[in-house]
């Protein structure tokens, strides 16, 4: 099942494929492991946060993270409950990727991982009682959010010649120019590119 945020993977080889084939082979060391379709799930959060124009927002005529706090703001105040399960989970997903790739972000700001998780948990473990589709998926990461961050982090920053933050910033140029270095490399670590991705 997909949700609003998910759309099937069009080539096997895309990013999102290579980001779930990462977080697979990790997933297996994990007791009990993380189901197949929680996989799929955090693979198309990464590739969707690898195009800038998903991850920022246009607050105060700039372009930033919403804080978290901010957006849980935004879910008790939403007009309804579609738009706060919407909200909720960009919340959630933005605790994950963050927290797991550039948990620096936070320690600079005093902030420590259980807020990060509790966060993160709490807006998932909301979804996996409210949101219309992939209740298991909300429901798992909710209860193995630390997990979840630890696996992220050991699956994206391993890569034996790029970090996650070089392929996403990598991918996210070849995006807006086209670039065909850029896709050279992408398609040297396996990720395979169609003239499709970039209309966007």
């Amino acid at each position: 099942m997909q949700d609003d945020y998910i759309q099937e993977p069009i080539t096997e080889t895309s990013l999102s494929l290579y980001f779930k084939q990462r977080l697979s082979e990790y997933a297996r060391r994990l007791r009990p492991p993380p189901h197949e379709d929680t996989c799929w799930y955090i693979g198309s959060m990464l590739e969707r946060f690898g195009r800038t124009d998903h991850l920022f927002a246009y607050d105060n005529g700039q372009y930033g993270l919403r804080p978290l706090a901010l957006l849980y703001g935004d879910a008790l105040e939403a007009r309804n409950e579609h738009e706060r399960c919407l909200i909720l989970q960009q919340l959630g997903d933005m605790a994950l990727f963050l927290g797991a790739l550039f948990p620096e972000r936070f320690t600079r700001r005093g902030i420590q991982q259980d807020y990060v998780a509790g966060m993160g948990g709490s807006a998932y473990d909301y979804l996996a009682d409210n949101a219309r589709r992939n209740r298991h998926i909300f429901a798992e990461l909710s209860h193995m959010f630390t997990r979840m961050l630890e696996m992220v982090a050991s699956a994206c920053t391993q890569d034996r010649h790029m970090g996650t933050e070089d392929i996403i910033a990598l991918y996210q140029h070849w995006l807006d120019t086209g670039d065909p270095l850029a896709e050279s490399r992408l398609r040297g670590l396996g990720i395979a590119l169609s003239s499709s991705e970039r209309m966007h």
